[in-house]
C-alpha cells in the first residue's frame, strides 16, 4: 500500500516545475549519449559513462517525483490558533527568533525554514498555541505567532 505524501500547494508546484525541468533535460542527455557513442569504444569512453550516469540520475528523480505527486495529499492551510501542518510559526529559542513552516517530510528543508511535522521540533510544535512555552533540547522555546 502506498503512503500518502503531505504537500503544501507551493511544494506541489515546486515539484511539478522540477519535473518539467528534468523532462526537458532528456533530449539534451540523449544528444550527449549519441555524440559520445560516435567516439567509438564505449568501455573506455568517459563522456559516455558520464552521460549515462546523468541519465540514470535524472530518470530516477523523475520517477521519484511522479510517485510523490501521484500519492500527494495537499495540505489545506487554515487559520487556527494551534500549530498544524502548513502553519508558519515564529518562535523564540534561547533569546533567538526563528520562523518555521511546518510541512511534510518530502518538502522539508531546514535551510529554507521548512521543517517536517515528523522532525523532533515539528512534533513538539504541533498542537501548541501562541504564548505557550516548552523545553526543546534543554532550551526554552516560546511560540510568538502562528500564521
Amino acid at each position: 500500500m502506498k503512503k500518502t505524501v503531505n504537500l503544501t500547494a507551493e511544494g506541489k508546484a515546486e515539484l511539478e516545475q522540477e519535473l518539467k525541468d528534468l523532462i526537458a533535460q532528456r533530449p539534451v542527455i540523449a544528444e550527449r549519449l549519441a555524440t559520445a557513442r560516435a567516439f567509438g569504444d564505449l568501455s573506455e569512453n568517459q563522456e559516455y559513462s558520464d552521460a549515462r550516469a546523468e541519465q540514470k540520475t535524472v530518470e530516477n528523480r523523475i520517477a521519484e517525483i511522479e510517485d510523490t505527486l501521484k500519492n500527494a495529499a495537499i495540505i489545506k492551510t487554515r487559520k487556527s490558533d494551534k500549530v498544524n501542518i502548513g502553519s508558519t510559526v515564529n518562535i523564540t529559542m534561547s533569546g533567538k527568533k526563528f520562523t518555521y513552516t511546518v510541512v511534510g517530510p518530502v518538502e522539508a528543508n531546514p535551510l529554507e525554514g521548512k521543517i517536517s511535522h515528523e522532525s523532533p521540533i515539528g512534533k513538539e510544535l504541533l498542537g501548541r498555541k501562541v504564548g505557550e512555552d516548552f523545553k526543546f533540547n534543554g532550551k526554552k522555546v516560546v511560540i510568538e505567532s502562528i500564521a
